[in-house]
């Protein structure tokens, strides 16, 4: 009996090795002359379920200040920011508040005053300790999606943008193709 299921065990395994070393395979052909191949173009601007594409960079509308402005999509981000300078805080029947210019290459805003949603302590690998900053929401508009996001208030006008929208912000409602720029129309 326990030669027979050696037997046995031996034929299936001979049997399965000669399948596979009986499998062809086909040589690779080459090609002999170089084809052009298609240039392919995606210009969808929403995925089949509804949420916008954002490319690295889009322009993004700020309501209150009825400006366009160049952003970056920052999906390492939190938080969205704006550049924000001759930040003042200041208290309105006993809540905070904050009055601010937006600053960007050489220009400046008027003067915004909103109310703190919160402050935020933020800690910069290029700098030591932590600094303060305003949280404040604003009516944005990208593409045809209008919505309100917080923004933290600092000095960008060293940074190449003056607007970083974080993953608050598209986190439900956008998906992010960082090897585009500029899939939403900008808002006119």
């Amino acid at each position: 009996m326990n030669q027979s299921w050696k037997a046995l065990v031996a034929l299936l395994l001979g049997g399965s090795l000669m399948a596979c070393s009986t499998v062809e395979q086909k040589p690779v052909e080459k090609p002999t002359e170089k084809t052009e191949q298609p240039e392919i173009v995606l210009k969808a601007e929403k995925t089949s379920d509804g949420k916008l594409i954002l490319g690295e960079q889009e322009w993004v509308y700020v309501k209150g200040l009825d400006e366009n402005f160049d952003a970056r999509i920052d999906t390492g981000a939190t938080t969205s920011s704006i550049s924000a300078v001759d930040i003042t805080p200041f208290e309105r029947d006993g809540k905070d508040w904050v009055k601010f210019k937006i600053e960007h290459d050489g220009i400046k805003s008027k003067e915004l005053a909103l109310p703190v949603e919160r402050w935020v302590k933020i800690r910069q690998s290029s700098a030591d300790g932590t600094h303060r900053r305003a949280v404040v929401e604003a009516w944005i508009q990208i593409g045809d999606l209008e919505a309100k996001t917080e923004f933290t208030l600092t000095d960008r006008t060293h940074l190449t943008f003056p607007l970083l929208l974080g993953r608050s912000f598209f986190k439900d409602v956008a998906v992010v193709d960082v090897a585009r720029k500029y899939v939403q129309e900008k808002h006119k």
